[in-house]
């Protein structure tokens, strides 16, 4: 990936970029669509051109439209002075939900995505104006296959702290879709810088309370402490989204990821680690800095599986439309049962991925392999 330029390019070049090849899709779609349509033949499977041209113009739409909306709030907040208010942030988290909800909504008419949640807390959902009804997507529905009818949480509604594993493409949308239009929950996202290549996001995320962050950070680059600072003051209805493993997950990964805590001399952990085939070992620093800030949060630990095929953009082409529903399941841990101590937090976090990685091994689609299956290069 090149390097990311600096703001004001991305704001005054790359934002009017995709407006710009936006507007020119629109005046050439029908001659896109007639050259893509005869060129269709020549393609292997099930019109995955056609899909994911389909896709492309929903997300140019959406991104497009997206800016102008933030461009319109960053106006009425006087040009900025007050875009970091209460108000304006709530707007722009209607508008990542509205721009979130429509990619996922595409992504199921199109691409064949399928959603199925299983076991939600009943303190997930909050009172939200925009919330999606659970009943109204198919796709979420408890382990007997009724739809979640919980309905938002009482006056005890507690900040979240969202623990996920990391596979495939888009499972951090997904994640996100889940939590805004679904449960009403104020997401605050710690989320790969490479992000920030999309303009959208980009703008969006700058606003709301979000951390951009490189995979691979150095030491005393200042991560965790932002990470602290992004869990501090977490609202009631605040749900902060963390990674713990720092990237998809994939066979050579794996073994990097294992080497490194060998290296580090951190024995006690690699065998816990070696025990670990479907996710990564996790990296403790962001999680536990994130807890001592936000001691009030319960913390939420996410599975899922069924995306483990489309890690590259070989297996996204090959995978579409996609045969496989994805999965997912959320365990809360109440705030009181948090260990405090190092040691103990090490161990129940490792227990913890343990039981994910458990769960994700039952619940492999048919006809995927047990443990990672390489690539030649994961896109994320």
């Amino acid at each position: 990936m090149a390097a990311l330029p600096p703001v004001a390019a991305r704001r005054l070049v790359l934002a009017p970029a995709i407006c710009a090849v936006t507007v020119a899709m629109l005046i050439l779609s029908p001659i896109v669509l007639l050259v893509a349509a005869f060129a269709v033949r020549w393609l292997p499977g099930r019109w995955r051109g056609l899909r994911l041209l389909w896709f492309l113009v929903v997300y140019l739409l959406r991104e497009t439209v997206g800016l102008v909306a933030l461009f319109v709030l960053w106006i009425l907040s006087g040009f900025g002075w007050r875009i970091r208010s209460d108000r304006f942030v709530r707007a722009h988290v209607v508008i990542a939900g509205w721009f979130v909800g429509g990619l996922i909504g595409s992504a199921r008419r199109v691409l064949g995505l399928r959603v199925s949640v299983e076991d939600v807390p009943p303190g997930l959902a909050v009172d939200h104006p925009f919330r999606r009804d659970p009943a109204d997507w198919d796709g979420t529905a408890d382990r007997d296959g009724t739809a979640n009818r919980d309905g938002p949480a009482d006056d005890g509604t507690r900040p979240l702290l969202v623990f996920s594993r990391h596979a495939g493409a888009g499972d951090s949308f997904i994640l996100v879709d889940q939590l805004l239009n679904t449960y009403g929950r104020r997401p605050r996202i710690v989320l790969k810088d490479q992000l920030r290549w999309d303009p959208c996001i980009d703008v969006a995320l700058s606003r709301i309370p979000s951390r951009f962050i490189s995979p691979n950070p150095a030491p005393g680059s200042g991560v965790v402490e932002s990470i602290a600072a992004l869990a501090e003051d977490l609202p009631s209805d605040g749900a902060l989204i963390l990674f713990p493993e720092g990237g998809n997950f994939t066979r050579r990964r794996r073994n990097r990821a294992i080497s490194r805590l060998r290296e580090a001399g951190l024995d006690n952990l690699v065998g816990l680690a070696e025990e670990l085939t479907q996710v990564l070992p996790p990296r403790p620093g962001g999680a536990f800095a994130a807890i001592d800030a936000a001691p009030g949060a319960d913390v939420v630990f996410v599975a899922h599986t069924g995306l483990e095929q489309l890690s590259s953009l070989r297996q996204l082409w090959a995978g579409l439309p996609m045969r496989s529903e994805v999965r997912m399941t959320w365990w809360t841990v109440d705030r009181r049962d948090v260990p405090t101590e190092y040691s103990e937090r090490i161990s129940w976090l490792y227990a913890w991925w343990e039981h994910i990685d458990n769960w994700i091994e039952g619940h492999l689609p048919e006809g995927i392999p047990s443990g990672p299956v390489p690539d030649r290069e994961p896109t994320s």
